[in-house]
């Protein structure tokens, strides 16, 4: 059984891994109107501990997370749990 992969998306909040399908950044029309959207079908967590939101996580599981990290900061992260995940001892 794979161990489920966590990710820091700032001030101590985790997702796994697995779940993230696009890390976005907010100040787009489209990317606030799924923000609405998502806030309206109660899909919406807020990650950003009242600080300005700085990136959206999509899931699989159509769940829409806001985050204060920088979109960049964050694949970054998920990059590196990928890579750390080929290179685990067998």
């Amino acid at each position: 059984m794979s161990e489920a992969r966590l990710v820091n998306i700032g001030y101590g909040n985790l997702v796994m891994a697995s779940r993230v399908i696009a890390v976005v950044s907010p100040q787009s029309a489209p990317m606030r109107r799924l923000r609405e959207e998502a806030q309206q079908r109660g899909k919406l967590l807020d990650a950003t501990q009242g600080r300005r939101t700085r990136s959206i996580l999509i899931t699989d599981t159509d769940v829409v997370i806001l985050s204060a990290i920088n979109p960049e900061t964050i694949s970054g992260r998920l990059v590196l749990d990928a890579g750390g995940a080929l290179e685990e001892p067998e």
